[in-house]
């Protein structure tokens, strides 16, 4: 068999897998991810079945997967709505920074990865899932809830806290001096102060420079555009994943409507083969070892995700309820604690038990999110149906 046609066998097994472990997922009302992980996972070196042929397709395809999931990210805000959530929402996002990111950063250390990759896991442990939460609230019939806003400023102020720490990470990951390190990440925050101010400003300008009637030229302009920024980005070392983000923000009203509408297949394909792709280079033989700190991550990550959304929403004047479903929907970890653990394994510059302890915890955390969003609202009513009856007996 031709390299060609045994890459295409390859391929075209690993796609119907996919769609098989994605149907599987949602007969049970899970993320796909955690099945997509595995599937990487045993095909990959170490794994149950090697397939080596379709990796360059691979790791190509999961590049483009990363920009689709920044892009269409950046088509759900509006620069105005990221504004506000940033000015309503900074106090609880601090918290959740300290609170979520120190864990990562204290088990990097422990196991003796350095700097780098107290860096790399602090913003693996760190940010929540958008899509994972947002699929729940949808399924659970939630989005109209008076805490969600609370949930979703929350998760803007982490997408934004992404467009500066992607830059910074990569930075620290490239081995550059103080002085380049600096000038990168002046050059990066530049970019995304520039980019805000054309989006509030001049954002109909760059929509009308995508826009079409055509939905094949839409797509094409519009993909050539994702493309091209975050290359541009990906030389500035400001990261491909922000260029994509901020070229997204840019793109406002109808345009973006119908470009998320367009994209969002793409954007589903390209990002499963990512999940895969990064699986294919993770040796399943590493994870025993981590599994123990995986574990102890996602216990302790997932109390300090619900005290974080707890905290929020209570200074909204949220009743316990709302404050508890708040906390439990934020739990969710997936693509962006992916990426980041992609990007520090492609640059060399972390320890490669990294990429088994960040599969294994995103592993659990993808599935013990929606776990906790679905089971939050029993629990907490069997609590307080207990509590109350103790707190009126004489």
């Amino acid at each position: 068999m031709t390299g060609t046609a045994l890459a295409l066998v390859e391929l075209g097994a690993i796609l119907f897998v996919l769609g098989s472990f994605g149907r599987l997922a949602g007969r049970f009302g899970m993320s796909p991810i955690p099945l997509y992980l595995i599937g990487g996972l045993a095909f990959g070196q170490g794994g149950f079945i090697q397939l080596s042929a379709a990796n360059e397709f691979g790791h190509i395809a999961g590049e483009i997967g990363v920009v689709l999931l920044l892009l269409l990210l950046g088509l759900e805000y509006t620069a105005p709505e990221l504004m506000t959530g940033l000015r309503r929402s900074w106090p609880a996002g601090l918290l959740d920074i300290v609170a979520n990111a120190t864990p990562g950063v204290i088990v990097a250390l422990i196991l003796g990865w350095g700097a780098v990759g107290a860096v790399t896991m602090g913003g693996v442990t760190y940010i929540s899932s958008s899509g994972i939460v947002a699929k729940v609230l949808n399924d659970l019939g939630r989005l109209g809830n008076r805490e969600t806003p609370v949930i979703l400023s929350i998760l803007v102020f982490e997408d934004l806290a992404m467009a500066v720490y992607l830059p910074i990470l990569t930075t620290i990951l490239a081995g550059l001096s103080f002085a380049s390190g600096a000038k990168s990440l002046a050059i990066a925050l530049t970019a995304i102060t520039v980019v805000l101010v054309v989006a509030l400003r001049y954002g109909r300008y760059v929509s009308a420079i995508v826009d079409s009637s055509d939905n094949e030229v839409f797509l094409l302009k519009l993909l050539g555009a994702a493309l091209l920024v975050a290359g541009v980005a990906s030389a500035l070392n400001v990261s491909a994943a922000v260029g994509a983000f901020l070229l997204g923000i840019a793109i406002s009203g109808s345009t973006a409507h119908e470009a998320a509408k367009l994209l969002e297949p793409l954007r589903d394909l390209f990002a499963a083969i990512f999940f895969v792709a990064f699986g294919l280079t993770t040796d399943p033989r590493a994870i025993p070892p981590v599994l123990g700190w995986a574990v102890a991550l996602a216990v302790v990550t997932m109390l300090t995700k619900m005290g974080t959304g707890w905290w929020a929403a209570s200074r909204q004047g949220i009743r316990p309820m709302g404050r508890a479903r708040a906390g439990a929907a934020l739990v969710a970890r997936g693509e962006f604690s992916i990426v980041i653990a992609g990007l520090a394994v492609t640059m060399g510059g972390v320890d490669g038990q990294l990429a088994a302890l960040a599969s294994a915890y995103v592993l659990l955390m993808a599935v013990l999110g929606p776990i906790a969003a679905r089971v939050v609202e029993p629990v907490v009513g069997l609590v307080q149906r207990r509590v109350k009856p103790a707190a009126v007996t004489p």
